[in-house]
């Protein structure tokens, strides 16, 4: 590899600590992302842009490539129906979207560089959101959207690790931070282009999100005078040298492996949200409110900004206990972190199994809902920002680019296997269907902390 990882600054971290007590290059970081995530997440409810409005009689046909695609579909799983199809495209998207950034890692530390990669996905993924708003280009649009993610989502985690020197504590409060800002972005888009969707039309949400990815192109652009310069491929000696990693540093990719091939279990519980949980807020929730001086229904995907903003709300306090846990030597290791997330998810989708038995006959009261994001958000607090530093931790120095990579394209066998189980939202139960995604996420946070156990027996340790 060629380009410094989070273990290898680039030109030596940037010494300025204006950002929280961070460097100022963090706050780049921050903001670029929080507006990728807003374009991202301004797209979160195209499950139900196509079983209400694209895949309604007539439209279909006007979706360029749709037929062959649904025929290779309905080959591997069967007849589909308008929801079922949804749900395969939404998993097959949002999982092949997180597997591109394995081939972005690659291009960035071998060919192009952190920045010029991140600067070209952000063109596609700009170029992808606005062609969403016209429906004959729906499925190109997807395809430009997962080019561009793979290419800009694993380099810009990365460079939150080049901000920091070797062994620099304050590497994991920054992942815990740069986590933050993808969720003011997550917060930000259901609330603006979900209603702007739902209220003026699905284009306009769908365009929203183009403006959003522009921006952060810009912030960006505008900010990399504060983030350690790339080096060049020709200029590395350890690109000609093609070291083989030793026994320690093989020890330490296989733990990562393999944990990351059981996250896909979490994922695919999790990422429902977006997918049936997004469903039954749309057709199985009491979505009336009123204030006194306005009464209407809240729109489903404003449902959507629940899980960020209890993001805002847990971070400080799981970041304040894990800081009294490591000062007492009593904090968990980050896989047994991550193992609790998954119960939680469980938790939250036993919760609703609850919510559909209870309101077998009616709608649900909208508190189900917010039990079922703070026990969702708390186990996703638990794994995701714990898995990208544990990446940034353990990784080799010059394998980190594509060990992150490798974590986000766990996501997707994970989002296939969810838009499996999607298309039993319309055949059974709501009960019953959430009982199976509980007994999922159970099944991950077990073998994860079997994992936990075995790498801690193995002796694996940080390369940071």
């Amino acid at each position: 590899m060629t380009v410094p990882t989070a273990s290898e600054p680039a030109a030596g971290p940037v010494a300025t600590h204006d950002f929280l007590g961070h460097p100022r290059g963090l706050a780049v970081l921050f903001a670029t992302e929080a507006w990728e995530r807003f374009s991202y997440f301004g797209n979160a409810a195209f499950v139900l842009y196509m079983t209400k409005y694209l895949f309604d009689a007539g439209r279909p046909e006007s979706v360029l490539g749709l037929g062959p695609v649904r025929a290779a579909l309905e080959l591997l799983f069967g007849r589909l129906d308008a929801q079922p199809l949804a749900s395969q495209l939404f998993g097959f998207y949002t999982g092949l979207a997180y597997f591109t950034p394995i081939l972005g890692g690659l291009i960035a530390d071998r060919l192009l560089g952190r920045r010029r990669t991140i600067v070209i996905g952000g063109l596609f993924m700009a170029a992808g959101h606005f062609m969403m708003a016209f429906e004959a280009l729906f499925l190109l649009a997807l395809l430009m959207l997962i080019i561009g993610i793979g290419a800009f989502k694993p380099n810009i985690s990365t460079q939150v690790g080049t901000l920091y020197a070797p062994g620099d504590a304050r590497r994991d409060r920054a992942y815990a931070i740069f986590y933050l800002g993808i969720n003011v972005g997550a917060f930000a888009a259901p609330l603006i282009c979900g209603t702007l969707a739902v209220q003026y039309g699905w284009h306009y949400g769908f365009a929203a999100a183009g403006v959003g990815m522009l921006i952060s192109l810009a912030i960006y652009l505008c900010g990399t005078r504060t983030l350690p310069a790339d080096v060049p491929a020709r200029s590395a000696p350890i690109a000609r040298e093609k070291k083989r990693l030793d026994a320690a540093e093989r020890r330490a990719v296989l733990a990562l492996i393999g944990t990351c091939a059981l996250v896909t279990l979490f994922w695919a519980a999790y990422d429902q949200q977006s997918n049936t949980v997004l469903l039954w807020a749309e057709d199985f929730t009491d979505r009336s409110i009123d204030l006194g001086f306005w009464h209407g229904q809240i729109p489903s995907p404003s449902f959507l900004a629940l899980n960020p903003f209890m993001i805002f709300v847990a971070t400080p306090l799981l970041v304040g206990l894990w800081a009294r846990q490591g000062r007492r030597g009593t904090e968990p290791f980050p896989i047994s972190k991550m193992a609790f997330g998954c119960l939680c998810v469980a938790l939250a989708n036993l919760v609703m199994a609850g919510a559909a038995a209870w309101s077998a006959t009616g709608k649900a009261s909208a508190l189900w809902l917010v039990g079922y994001f703070i026990l969702a958000t708390i186990g996703e607090l638990h794994l995701a920002p714990v898995g990208l530093a544990l990446i940034s931790k353990l990784a080799p120095a010059r394998m980190t680019s594509i060990m992150m990579g490798v974590w986000f394209a766990t996501t997707l066998p994970a989002d296939i296997l969810a838009g499996f189980l999607g298309g039993y939202w319309s055949r059974m139960g709501k009960d019953s269907f959430f009982l199976m995604i509980a007994l999922i996420a159970a099944l991950a946070g077990v073998t994860l902390w079997g994992m936990s156990y075995f790498v801690q027996r193995l002796g694996v340790s940080s390369h940071s």
